[in-house]
């Protein structure tokens, strides 16, 4: 086991690969699963400075990838389960908000904490796929680029690996 893992986490080391691993972390991150990107973004851009956009690109398809992923599983949730009939009612305010912005509330899909469960909420209230695709990837598009120049910013100079 322990072989396996040293040999995956060479296939992912990045500098032999590392814009897969930019986008894996991305997509992953986007999931409900608990991860974060912006820190393999960072290390990433520390090794090649001069990739910045391209970058920024990768990471944002990964990211919206995934909460493309969350909001398929959203819509697959609410097909499997019948609607809820006891709502608490913070949660039904909760959802007339988003039934009220549509889409566009998948602006919001970069948060930390709840823009992960947004997208599969978009996704259980049947909002149209592709308008909260594009809307997804705004958002995190801004964030990508915001937290990534910030990080740049806070830890300036060349790292060592």
């Amino acid at each position: 086991m322990d072989e396996a893992l040293r040999s995956l986490l060479q296939l992912l080391a990045l500098p032999e690969f590392g814009l897969s691993t930019v986008f894996v972390v991305a997509v992953v991150s986007a999931t409900l699963l608990p991860a974060g990107s912006e820190w393999v973004v960072l290390g990433f851009l520390k090794l090649e400075p001069d990739l910045f956009w391209t970058t920024m690109v990768v990471a944002t398809a990964g990211n919206t990838l995934g909460g493309a992923i969350s909001w398929w599983m959203g819509y697959g949730a609410e097909r499997a389960y019948e609607k809820v009939r006891h709502r608490k009612p913070a949660e039904l305010r909760a959802l007339q908000w988003l039934e009220r912005f549509g889409a566009k509330a998948c602006l919001l899909a970069w948060l930390p904490v709840v823009g992960d469960p947004l997208c599969a909420v978009a996704g259980w209230l049947r909002l149209p796929f592709w308008p909260c695709v594009v809307y997804m990837a705004i958002g995190k598009f801004a964030r990508y680029v915001t937290m990534t120049a910030a990080l740049l910013w806070l830890f300036p100079g060349q790292w060592h690996v």
